[in-house]
């Protein structure tokens, strides 16, 4: 004899309706934001990751490996074939440190210093396409943040 299912919940908790994932919604945004940089940043001839570490030293021009990676929340092993590659392409230079031989100090180059006036388009291109208000576009990255913070168990403790 067959059954008929339980009624889902009537909150989303606990649903497995596709509308009802927060983490397909995440998912779907970053895929359409990643677009959306895409041809933006092909202009600059940087792929996203490379403009995410660009960013951190346009703000902060010296930086150790390790500070790096914790700005941008990643490993050594997936950081260091992206600073080769800017490298590469002349945009940054790696030194070891003078003061502490085992630490290396990433320094922008020139040309990369010179890019972020031709980036200066890109934030106010993806502020167009996302077209939040101000208020909206503080909330959403103040509940981003708060996300990954209780998701990496960095916001609360740990059951």
């Amino acid at each position: 004899m067959r059954t008929t299912p339980p009624e889902p919940p009537s909150s989303p908790q606990g649903s497995l309706l596709l509308d009802d994932q927060l983490c397909f919604a995440l998912y779907a945004a970053s895929r359409a934001v990643t677009a959306r940089y895409r041809p933006l940043l092909d202009a600059l001839d940087l792929t996203y990751p490379q403009y995410l570490v660009l960013l951190v030293l346009w703000e902060r021009d010296s930086i150790s490996v390790r500070d790096l990676g914790a700005a941008l929340q990643l490993e050594s092993s997936t950081l260091s074939p992206l600073l080769k590659r800017l490298e590469a392409g002349g945009l940054l230079r790696r030194e070891r440190r003078t003061d502490d031989e085992r630490s290396v100090a990433i320094r922008l180059t020139d040309a990369g210093a010179a890019l972020r006036d031709r980036a200066a388009e890109v934030p106010l291109a993806i502020g167009d396409a996302m077209g939040l208000t101000p208020e909206q576009d503080a909330t959403a990255k103040q509940l981003l943040r708060l996300l990954t913070a209780n998701v990496s168990g960095r916001g609360r403790a740990q059951g």
